[in-house]
């Protein structure tokens, strides 16, 4: 069973930064394609980052060029680097991951990112 443990979150004013970290461990298998998404209240959840095994990314258009998505594969952690927030970055930020060879996909639980305006 894997445990995604993520830090990070917190109260902000608009224009600052925060890091997230998300943390897997207990898995027998290398972890493939890693990902952040947020919900909103109220919103559906979306996807807000993506970075594959070999480093490749993928962003939101809301997020382009304010949020950077990295990993340290040795760490099995990833990390969400979020600079120029915006009130409508308010959410809670999940990390999500996939197993490879058993192909399963892991959620963490979640950390709450507050933007104040």
């Amino acid at each position: 069973q894997v445990q995604l443990v993520e830090s990070g979150g917190g109260l902000v004013q608009s224009g600052g930064s925060l890091r997230l970290s998300c943390a897997a461990s207990g898995s027998r298998f290398s972890i493939g394609t890693m990902a952040w998404y947020r919900q909103a209240p109220g919103k559906e959840r979306e996807l807000v980052a993506r970075i594959y095994s070999g480093g490749g990314t993928s962003y939101a258009d809301s997020v382009k060029g304010r949020f950077t998505i990295s990993r340290d594969n040795a760490k099995n952690t990833m990390y969400l680097q979020m600079n120029s927030l915006k009130p409508e970055d308010t959410a809670v930020y999940y990390c999500r991951v996939v197993v490879l060879v058993e192909a399963t996909v892991y959620w963490g639980q979640g950390t709450q990112v507050t933007v104040s305006s």
